[in-house]
């Protein structure tokens, strides 16, 4: 699947500890109905195998929607299951290395909450980038936040699209206008939600403003 930085618009990042009625894959679809442009699988328990198992029937899903599928991480998951590609954090395995190993239309993202982590990251072979975290994450009690005029910096550092990340929702979403992304990324806006499908599609509405330059 070709990417481009459009597929950014309403990133969902998979919650498996989000409390729902519904199975994962049920969540993934709710999400997709609603609007999500992106989706990446995060699991941080799985065996290998089943992993690349959950991941081939979650592709299956996305596709269906025209939407691409990343995998969080576990890069040689992301290759058995033929995912769309893989994000990796700054503690993972580097951008050079992956991109060695990959398919040309393999996507990367990788994480950056720095400019020279991020500058470093699009001469690696990175296709987009993750920043954040801009507030604070329900999903991530201990993660670095940067602050809005990072995230500012950050993406105008570089020349290949951006994502924020960490803590977005509707009540704080618009605050990140004009910091130059080109969509958010969210969990537990969209996959804690009582109607997941609604908290997508409002999220969506409201990413595509934010996105605008103030």
């Amino acid at each position: 699947m070709n990417f481009c930085k459009d597929m950014l618009l309403l990133y969902g990042v998979t919650g498996r500890g989000c409390e729902s009625a519904q199975t994962l894959y049920q969540q993934i679809e709710a999400a997709l109905k609603g609007g999500v442009t992106l989706v990446q699988l995060r699991e941080k328990n799985l065996s290998d195998a089943d992993y690349v198992e959950e991941a081939v029937k979650v592709k299956a899903l996305c596709h269906r929607y025209g939407v691409p599928l990343i995998i969080n991480d576990r890069v040689d998951v992301a290759i058995k299951s033929g995912a769309d590609g893989v994000h990796v954090g700054i503690e993972d395995t580097p951008v050079r290395q992956i991109r060695q190993k990959v398919p040309k239309d393999f996507i990367i993202g990788a994480t950056a909450k720095t400019v020279e982590q991020a500058q470093d990251a699009e001469k690696a072979g990175a296709d987009y980038l993750g920043v954040g975290a801009v507030f604070p994450s329900p999903s991530k009690k201990n993660v670095i936040r940067i602050t809005l005029g990072q995230l500012k910096d950050i993406c105008l550092s570089v020349s290949i699209p951006t994502v924020a990340i960490g803590g977005i929702n509707l009540e704080n979403v618009m605050e990140i206008q004009g910091c130059g992304m080109d969509g958010i990324a969210v969990i537990s806006a969209i996959f804690a939600a009582d109607d997941i499908q609604n908290a997508a599609a409002k999220l969506k509405e409201k990413a595509r403003a934010a996105i605008q330059p103030l």
